[in-house]
């Protein structure tokens, strides 16, 4: 239950007296004596109400509806009234106000008003985060492409870890998209509008880690001319992305290691100490604990990047989805380069189904665009790991049921009849591929 009051009255003893009562009542009461000071403090999505006096001096209680209504319709505010002020306040009820008490009033009138504002309000942020979960949901789904039951589980947990103050260790292949999934942690968490900071440990030379990492002041070492913001320092706020960390050298580990315990960093070259907010997000490809086994990182460094673990699943794991992104990879190498994007054969898509994939999305992508550019055919050798004819098949087989289901929008008897199967049997077989109708309904199909 929300139970946060903004107080706005140019008289002190009311502003005392309010405080009071609400206090003693369970609320937590901030108090501003002038409503210019109010808007300059009041946060967006502000989780209560605001009480405000009419008449006061500089801008008054309307010209501060006016402004809170600019900026948040659903903001409920209260005005406070002299007795020849109500005909004025009934015109600012039209106007949005939520309600507005007569002075002098009781403590029980203002509880019940403020109780009702707070439930209101309370119903509006909670619809609020509803609507911005699904658009999220949506605007993931169009990025991290993929129906497999792999990548929809992928998608949850990018959704639910965005909002969480966590560091976070994302484990993958190379080519597997760890640094796309870095930034949608970042992009649909609150840090979006802050920097986004990616660093690719295995590429900086050891001999500036430290002043790449941490900045540096002028005259630090040699060739250290003029001040310089380390990366740290410069996504204050925001999100650092640690690419390859498994490369980061032992003597750097100890020193990222009481960043993240004391949340301060000092530049090469300067005692002074900088309070910093940032948010690490790591990726490895190694098992950080068997690097640290080995002696090649510190456990304890390890165990502080990993409160949450993502792992991307490898491409071959996840073969029915290599359609679909072959699809948008091909229309976005098409629209880029001005050129038809291909149809293919079913046994270039046989090749694409049977082919292993070491390099992952990042080698399906350069397939698509060679293909685009009429360079070869998608993934003409065969599968160097020798690819079972029923791991193909099945594969396949996922491919048309989820592709029949994506153009009938879910309608099942339709997709029978497309796909010559009887219900039992095609229940089975979605149920074996992890496919469920109600992700294909009309107004609801998955993006890809």
């Amino acid at each position: 239950m929300l139970n946060a009051v903004i107080v706005v009255d140019d008289e002190a003893p009311i502003r005392e007296a309010v405080e009071q009562w609400l206090t003693l009542s369970g609320f937590e009461v901030r108090l501003f004596s002038r409503a210019e000071e109010c808007l300059a403090q009041v946060p967006e999505h502000f989780p209560g109400v605001i009480l405000s006096d009419v008449r006061m001096p500089g801008m008054d209680g309307l010209q501060l509806l006016a402004e809170l209504q600019r900026r948040d319709r659903d903001l409920p505010v209260i005005l406070l009234t002299g007795h020849g002020d109500v005909p004025m306040a009934v015109d600012a009820m039209r106007d949005g106000a939520y309600d507005f008490l007569e002075k002098p009033f009781t403590p029980e009138t203002l509880l019940g008003s403020l109780r009702r504002a707070l439930e209101k309000r309370a119903l509006v942020l909670e619809n609020r985060a509803l609507h911005e979960r699904a658009d999220n949901r949506s605007r993931l789904d169009a990025t991290l492409l993929g129906m497999s039951p792999a990548m929809q589980t992928l998608r949850r947990q990018v959704l639910d870890l965005s909002q969480l103050p966590v560091n976070v260790l994302i484990r993958g292949e190379t080519g597997s998209g760890k640094e796309m999934v870095a930034r949608c942690l970042h992009d649909f968490g609150p840090r979006a509008d802050k920097p986004f900071v990616a660093v690719n440990c295995a590429a900086i030379p050891e001999q500036l880690f430290e002043a790449e990492l941490f900045g540096h002041e002028s005259g630090a070492f040699t060739g250290a001319q003029g001040k310089r913001i380390g990366k740290l320092e410069y996504a204050h706020g925001g999100t650092v992305f640690l690419d390859e960390i498994e490369s980061m050298p032992l003597a750097q580990q100890v020193k990222l290691l009481r960043v993240i315990q004391e949340r301060r960093i000092e530049r090469l070259g300067s005692n002074q100490s900088i309070d910093i907010d940032v948010r690490i997000i790591a990726a490895t490809k190694p098992d950080l604990l068997d690097e640290a086994r080995a002696g090649r990182f510190r456990e304890d460094l390890a165990y502080r990047l990993n409160i949450a673990e993502l792992r991307l699943p490898p491409l071959r794991e996840r073969r029915e989805d290599i359609p679909m992104l072959f699809s948008h990879f091909s229309r976005t190498a098409a629209e880029r380069l001005g050129r038809d994007a291909p149809v293919l054969s079913g046994e270039q898509l046989s090749h694409l189904l049977s082919h292993d994939w070491p390099g992952n999305v990042r080698e399906l992508a350069n397939a698509a665009e060679r293909q685009v550019l009429g360079l070869d055919g998608p993934a003409a050798q065969e599968n160097p790991m020798g690819q079972s004819l029923v791991a193909q098949q099945e594969a396949f087989e996922a491919h048309c049921i989820r592709s029949a289901l994506r153009r009938h929008r879910g309608d099942i008897k339709a997709v029978m009849h497309e796909l010559q199967l009887p219900r039992r049997t095609l229940n089975e077989k979605m149920q074996r591929h992890g496919l469920v109708r109600e992700d294909f309904l009309a107004g609801d199909s998955p993006t890809g």
